[in-house]
């Protein structure tokens, strides 16, 4: 004789601690998914600027037969540093798919906004169309237009992270274009501003002798100093426009602090980017300078995203 077993009914508070916990753990993935984004553009810079490309000779494999390195005594660190790189964008993989699942966890039990779902949705799927990117890269020999745009790629990245973490750290609500049309005009053109610096910033190291293949000192065909003197005006149209959008900002009525702090932050990024970036060009380049010199590109590109983003404020419903 089997008797039924009745389901527990819940403590009160249960469901509220269950969402508390999607809250924590979903807010947590988003901002280590960030985080990951710009992580491997630093470790892809490692693979570049020491020219180990094509540390391992194939892929999806490392070394035909095995997905991991073959120990042998002749072996050099390159084969470490590319295996690392391909790791890390494992590991973004995985975090993609967990940010998906939560995600889509939240739309259903938090009553969360679709388009975070979506969001995710194409986190993942860019993070996979990397990896593919990666490997033909690999295929064809580090082709400069492949490996330019592996590096463009991770920045659009950094600013779908960088929107949907911001989006999910705010209420779910309609919002309206929050200062005047011209601080939003200026605000826009300094994105635009800061994408071209970014693209000229990738020319620039394909042209130079960090262009990820050490037998080649270059791999764009175009002058060096060039591109780099474009790639240095560039910069400067950028900070004459966030200057002038800085100063419409403090200006603005009613005042717009959250406009201006992320205005001064951005300013901040972009003097300093400014400084390493003469640094290292007047003292030939050095690796670690370089290096860092990418990681600032994508804390601008998350700078400017988010000091654009706060040109929105929600609107308000009034009750009943």
């Amino acid at each position: 004789m089997s008797t039924a077993v009745e389901p527990r009914p819940s403590a009160p508070g249960e469901p509220h601690l269950a969402h508390a916990r999607l809250r924590r753990w979903t807010g947590a993935v988003v901002l280590a998914n960030l985080i990951g984004q710009v992580l491997i553009i630093g470790t892809g810079g490692a693979v570049r600027l020491t020219g180990s490309g094509l540390g391992c000779s194939t892929w999806p494999q490392c070394e035909p037969g095995s997905f991991v390195p073959v120990i042998h005594p002749d072996m050099e660190f390159h084969v470490f540093v590319e295996y690392g790189n391909r790791m890390v964008g494992a590991l973004l993989g995985m975090v993609g798919i967990a940010l998906v699942i939560l995600m889509t966890l939240a739309v259903r039990r938090l009553g969360r906004a679709v388009v975070l779902r979506r969001m995710a949705y194409a986190v993942l799927a860019v993070v996979i169309l990397q990896g593919i990117i990666g490997g033909v890269s690999v295929w064809i020999d580090l082709h400069p237009a492949i490996v330019g745009s592996h590096f463009l790629i991770s920045g659009a990245l950094v600013v779908l992270s960088t929107v949907l973490a911001v989006r999910w750290f705010e209420p779910d609500s309609a919002t309206a274009p929050l200062g005047s049309p011209p601080l939003r005009w200026w605000a826009w053109a300094t994105a635009g501003l800061a994408a071209v610096v970014v693209v000229l910033g990738v020319v620039v190291t394909g042209a130079g002798p960090h262009s990820g293949d050490d037998e080649v000192g270059y791999r764009f065909a175009v002058d060096p100093y060039l591109i780099a003197r474009a790639h240095a005006g560039a910069v400067w149209v950028f900070l004459a426009v966030l200057a002038v959008t800085i100063v419409v900002a403090f200006r603005s009525r009613p005042p717009l602090p959250q406009v201006r702090r992320w205005g001064l932050v951005l300013l901040g990024i972009t003097l300093l980017q400014g400084v390493i970036g003469y640094v290292q060009f007047f003292n030939g380049l050095p690796e670690l300078l370089v290096g860092i010199h990418m990681i600032g590109a994508a804390l601008l590109l998350i700078a400017t995203t988010r000091f654009v983003l706060t040109l929105r404020a929600p609107i308000a419903h009034s009750p009943g």
